[in-house]
């Protein structure tokens, strides 16, 4: 029997068919919850592309750069202009619960666990790829495919996509067509490109039945996987095209 824990396949987009992958309802309301992100990673053993981890108790992403101050001898206790340093590689963070037939680095694409000899951060040779899928509600999805539908209309779209999503059970009304809008939800996407684990830890207590295993990644790039980034990317607050900015630019662009 193949391994329940670790066997994706591209018709679920799940890294497991066992019960531990099974998938329920979620709250429609306007505020983004949790039970609606989607993290995808690779597999080992999988040409599938990215898929959908399980059991992740908890996700994080931070990221930061400096800002240097220019100030000038004579004038005073003034700030004259601050200028952005360069960004520091993000960081990611994963919680996870550790299966006897798939662990962390097992859902991220290596051969670890009962699937090969990774046990340490310094077996890992190749870094990986991880998608950040925030999948929108109902009401989230009306409003938005009403002013802005994928493809046209008003707004950014690049790094929107959309979902497919079955029917487990059909209702009295009867079950829409397969592909139909009814069984979808837009996503907005984020992918975190070429991550390297930087920090792993798993703890066994005797009082505590769950084993959690933790992971701090650091990823080279993050971006929508779709626009096209360069200088004159579209970020707003670009006075030269009318948009409103800092007072200390008013007058530049006249």
């Amino acid at each position: 029997m193949s391994n329940q824990d670790l066997n994706p396949n591209i018709g679920s987009g799940i890294q497991g068919s066992s019960k531990n992958y099974q998938l329920g309802t979620t709250p429609n309301t306007r505020t983004a919850v949790s039970q609606k992100v989607r993290l995808l990673a690779p597999a080992y053993g999988s040409t599938a592309g990215l898929t959908q981890m399980g059991v992740v108790s908890s996700f994080g992403f931070s990221e930061s750069r400096g800002v240097d101050t220019v100030r000038g001898i004579g004038f005073g206790d003034q700030v004259a202009e601050l200028v952005p340093s360069v960004t520091e590689p993000g960081s990611l963070s994963v919680e996870r619960a550790l299966l006897y037939l798939a662990n962390i680095w097992q859902a991220s694409g290596y051969a670890a666990g009962v699937d090969g000899p990774v046990r340490s951060l310094k077996h890992h040779r190749w870094p990986f790829d991880m998608e950040q899928q925030i999948v929108f509600s109902v009401i989230a999805d009306n409003d938005f495919s009403g002013s802005n539908p994928p493809g046209g209309g008003q707004g950014f779209q690049a790094g929107v996509t959309r979902q497919i999503f079955p029917y487990v059970q059909p209702d009295s009304q009867g079950r829409p067509a397969a592909g139909d809008d009814a069984n979808s939800h837009n996503a907005l996407l984020t992918l975190f490109e070429t991550c390297w684990w930087n920090d792993f830890s798993h703890n066994f207590a005797a009082d505590s039945g769950i084993i959690m295993e933790s992971g701090t990644a650091t990823c080279t790039d993050v971006h929508d996987g779709a626009t096209i980034y360069g200088e004159f990317l579209a970020t707003g607050n670009d006075p030269s095209i009318g948009q409103v900015a800092s007072a200390r630019f008013e007058t530049q662009f006249l």
